[in-house]
């Protein structure tokens, strides 16, 4: 996970809950009525992806272990896994255990094999042992079947059949890759003005008034290191606006925040933004 660039600094001039139900509902307004509904998963992917080449920076060692972070945040927005509950003596967020909740089929198939070594382990694991785990970076030979394999082929794919990406085969010298360019340009320019929008027209000061979705999107994006793909296109003083204000989310205290609201998902969220902290 890196700090985003930062350009020569122009001058820059520098609200209470809303109730859960409304926060609810503005969580289906978030993407446009025109937009596909992508998973946060895919919605990384799409913006580590360079548009005409089709694939991610050789560079990014981060968007792995970031999307294994999306799928626990995609699970627990879909009511299929959340933490286990706090006790009289409140504990740090990667001290609770990731429960498994419902076994109901989600249509993805990333998520349900997830969702089923979730269900399947005894005893429990923490978020960030599960995001080693899913990711494949442990030192047990018997846990090493938890891996989730070929994971941004398989959302690739996902995102072909959506219509949002091709599939093309380039020669790098001495092998064959296959690549997937961007064709449906109009789904990510939309996905990367509402992360624009989040952090600038709509930005709020208490991220407990933000679309849980949003909020997720803006950290595993960081967390993912392809934050600043959607940012770039921004003018200076925008850009250093929308980075400032990223950055105080990312700096804020997960366990704190996690003290200030009541539902899984969003303490899903910060467990996970925790658990890179700590990496």
């Amino acid at each position: 996970m890196t700090t985003l660039t930062k350009r020569i600094r122009r001058p820059e001039a520098p609200v209470e809950e809303q109730k859960e139900e409304k926060r609810d509902s503005d969580e289906e307004q978030d993407t446009d009525s025109k937009s596909l509904r992508l998973t946060l998963m895919e919605e990384i992917l799409l913006l580590g992806l360079k548009d005409k080449e089709g694939y991610t920076s050789f560079w990014n060692d981060s968007i792995s272990s970031g999307l294994r972070g999306c799928i626990l945040v995609e699970l627990t927005l879909r009511g299929r896994i959340h933490l286990e509950p706090q006790s009289s003596r409140r504990r740090k967020l990667l001290d609770r255990k990731v429960l498994f909740k419902s076994a109901a089929p989600t249509g993805d198939v990333l998520l349900d094999e997830a969702l089923k070594h979730i269900k399947s382990t005894e005893p429990p694991e923490d978020v960030a042992s599960w995001i080693e785990l899913l990711t494949g970076e442990t030192w047990n030979p018997l846990k090493l079947h938890f891996q989730i394999r070929n994971v941004r082929e398989r959302l690739a794919k996902n995102l072909v059949e959506k219509g949002v990406l091709t599939t093309e085969k380039q020669n790098f010298l001495l092998f064959d890759m296959t690549t997937h360019p961007v064709t449906d340009r109009s789904e990510k320019e939309r996905l990367v003005q509402r992360l624009q929008d989040s952090l600038l027209e709509r930005w709020t000061n208490d991220s407990r008034r933000m679309s849980r979705r949003v909020l997720a999107l803006i950290l595993l994006a960081h967390i993912s290191d392809v934050l600043e793909n959607a940012l770039s296109t921004l003018p200076d003083d925008r850009y250093e606006l929308a980075c400032s204000r990223s950055q105080t989310l990312l700096d804020a205290d997960p366990d704190l925040e996690s003290a200030r609201v009541t539902s899984p998902a969003d303490e899903m969220i910060w467990a996970v933004l925790a658990a890179f902290k700590k990496s």
